[in-house]
């Protein structure tokens, strides 16, 4: 992205001098006021910004808390980019609701998927809502989050049910579905405008920056063959694109819509950049329910994807210091 790699040159020397690189003693000073200059961020959200599978990095963190946060999910792509510039807290976590963000906590699930798979730390510790990380002194807020409160994973699972057993022909999920879902996006709204308005209020001088989700399918949905987990399995190709028209697409608007609720809050739109990178492209972003040889990913970026987020959020967090 141009702008991003425009403003970081501009910026990095300061950076660099805040990152700690070497300085002779007498702008010792100087070094630490820069350390002291960073701007705070908090990283809020789901398995989309926590990263969650292998195609997006492996877990770094010891002890685990089951939010499967990865070392190449776009929060710490931009701790490496910015870290001297922002001063990284991230508490994203895998599953994670609207409100798990906002004020009810959560019990992480780590990878304990029984029957596909058993996680050996599993059961974990409740963690905290995630907006307790964020307070005065909060310069900067990204949130990721949305899809587990629209249950978009529950679509894709009752989806491929029906698709299989209707042999991949007609809209069998859009047939079964489609009636809940103004009511489901309805309540994505109302609870996105709470937690916008909790994050502010925690954080009265921070920049909310509410990230949407990437292009996850395409609009040609006989890229996707029928019955390919590299894909979607058994999902119909009608309803992939009622799935992409009726359920994805307006799930970014209700975000970008209640970003309209508060004037420190702006959204970051990841789709149009992802629109050639879907599931079903070959150069994918977004990795489909299985990634070869046996990794299960159910729909989530991998690190390209992680890669294209981080220097759209980069932008929006260089204009922030504007």
């Amino acid at each position: 992205m141009t702008s991003f790699r425009t403003r970081l040159a501009l910026l990095g020397s300061a950076a660099a001098l805040a990152a700690g690189a070497a300085v002779p003693a007498q702008f010792a000073g100087a070094h630490s006021a820069a350390a002291a200059d960073q701007q705070q961020w908090v990283a809020l959200g789901d398995s989309y910004t926590a990263g969650v599978i292998v195609a997006a990095g492996n877990t770094f963190e010891v002890p685990r808390d089951g939010c499967e946060r990865t070392d190449r999910s776009y929060p710490q792509v931009i701790d490496r980019d910015l870290g001297g510039l922002f001063e990284l807290t991230d508490v994203s976590c895998g599953a994670a609701t609207i409100e798990n963000v906002t004020d009810t906590p959560q019990n992480p699930i780590g990878r304990h998927l029984p029957p596909i798979s058993e996680d050996p730390d599993y059961p974990f510790p409740a963690v905290p809502p995630q907006s307790e990380a964020v307070g005065a002194d909060t310069d900067v807020i990204t949130v990721g989050v949305g899809g587990n409160s629209l249950g978009f994973a529950d679509f894709l699972t009752k989806c491929a049910q029906l698709g299989g057993e209707n042999d991949g022909k007609g809209t069998p999920c859009k047939d079964a579905l489609a009636a809940d879902v103004p009511d489901r996006l309805k309540t994505v709204r109302h609870e996105y405008d709470r937690m916008l308005a909790v994050l502010h209020k925690r954080a009265p001088h921070a920049k909310i920056l509410a990230v949407g989700y990437p292009t996850v399918i395409p609009r040609d949905a006989a890229k996707c063959g029928f019955g390919d987990l590299t894909k979607f399995g058994t999902i119909t190709q009608g309803d992939l694109a009622w799935l992409r028209t009726d359920v994805l697409e307006p799930l970014n608007k209700a975000i970008d819509d209640s970003t309209g609720t508060q004037d420190a809050a702006s959204f970051v739109d990841l789709y149009t950049s992802s629109r050639d990178h879907s599931v079903c492209d070959d150069t994918k972003w977004v990795e489909g329910f299985v990634t070869l040889p046996d990794q299960l990913s159910f729909v989530h970026p991998n690190a390209l994807g992680h890669r294209n987020a981080a220097d759209h959020i980069e932008d929006a967090m260089l204009n922030t210091l504007s």
